[in-house]
C-alpha cells in the first residue's frame, strides 16, 4: 500500500477482533477437529492402497484448520510438478501452520518425516503412524537407521517425502542449520529434491504462541534439483544449492552458500 506522496505505507495487521476469532477458531479446531479427523484417518487407513486415504483425510483436516483460522493460501509453482513422480520436498519451517499449508498444496501422495514424540500422542500419533508418516528418532541411532530404511521403502513404493531440513521451527524466520537426513534420503533413493519456500506463516502463529492472526501464507515450489548429479561426494554442495533455493523462494536474504 502506498500513500499519496508515493511512499510505501506498511500494511496494517489484523484487528483485535479478527485475531480473537482466529485464535478461538484455530485452537478449538486443533483440539476437536484433530481428534475427529484422526479417528477417521485411523479407520480408513486399512483401505488399500494403505495410507493414501489417510493422507486424503489429512488434506481435509488441513483445509479446515486454515479456514477456521482465517488463513488464506497462495501457491506458486515455478514449473509444473508431476504428482506421480516421487520426490523429496524440502522447506523452511516457521510455524505450525506450515504443515497444513503444505499438506493442502503438495502434489500427489506425500509422507512427512516427523519427530518421534509426535507418534506418542494418543489418537493423533496413531493416525499419522497409520498413514505411513515416518518417525525420526535423533537420539537413538539404531532407530534412526530403521526410520531411514522405512523412508526409502516408502519412496520406492511411489510416495514422496516432505522434510524440514532445519529439524525444528525457526523463532525469527531465518534459516537454521540443515540436517543431512533428507539429503541422504534423496541420494539413496536417487530422487530429485524440490525446494519449497514458505512466507507469511510466522506472522500467523510463531513458535511458542497460542495466538493465531489471520493472514496469507505463500508457498513457492521451485524447480526439482537432481540429487543424483551430485552424489555423496558432493553432498555438501547439494546442501548449499538447496539451501540457497529455499531462501530465495521464501524471500529470505541470506547467501546461498553456508560459507
Amino acid at each position: 500500500m502506498t500513500t499519496n506522496d508515493g511512499k510505501q505505507k506498511p500494511d496494517k495487521g489484523p484487528g483485535a477482533l479478527a485475531t480473537l476469532v482466529a485464535t478461538i477458531g484455530g485452537n478449538v479446531y486443533i483440539l476437536f477437529g484433530t481428534i475427529v479427523c484422526a479417528i477417521v484417518a485411523i479407520l480408513v487407513s486399512w483401505i488399500p492402497p494403505r495410507g493414501n486415504w489417510t493422507f486424503f483425510v489429512a488434506r481435509i483436516w488441513s483445509r479446515g484448520l486454515l479456514a477456521s483460522s482465517g488463513v488464506r493460501l497462495e501457491v506458486d509453482n515455478e514449473t509444473p510438478l508431476d504428482p506421480n513422480r516421487p520426490s523429496v520436498y524440502m522447506s523452511n519451517h516457521q510455524s505450525l501452520y506450515d504443515i497444513p499449508a503444505l499438506t493442502v498444496s503438495l502434489p500427489g501422495q506425500t509422507r512427512f518425516l516427523a519427530k518421534r514424540s509426535l507418534f506418542r500422542i494418543p489418537i493423533f500419533g496413531w493416525s499419522i503412524k497409520a498413514g505411513g508418516f515416518i518417525s525420526i528418532d535423533r537420539e537413538d541411532r539404531s532407530k534412526a537407521r530403521e526410520a531411514f530404511a522405512a523412508a526409502v521403502q516408502r519412496l520406492q513404493a511411489g510416495s514422496s517425502a516432505m522434510v524440514f531440513p532445519e529439524g525444528t521451527r525457526s523463532e525469527d524466520g531465518s534459516l537454521g542449520p540443515f540436517q543431512r537426513g533428507g539429503f541422504l534420503l534423496a541420494l539413496k533413493g536417487g530422487l530429485p529434491i524440490v525446494p519449497v519456500g514458505i512466507s507469511g506463516s510466522l506472522a500467523v502463529q510463531p513458535k511458542g504462541s497460542h495466538i493465531v492472526r489471520p493472514g496469507r501464507i505463500t508457498l513457492r515450489y521451485g524447480r526439482p534439483i537432481d540429487a543424483a548429479e551430485y552424489g555423496l561426494s558432493r553432498k555438501r554442495e547439494l546442501e548449499q544449492v538447496v539451501r540457497g533455493e529455499i531462501a530465495r523462494l521464501a524471500g529470505l536474504e541470506e547467501p546461498s552458500s553456508l560459507g
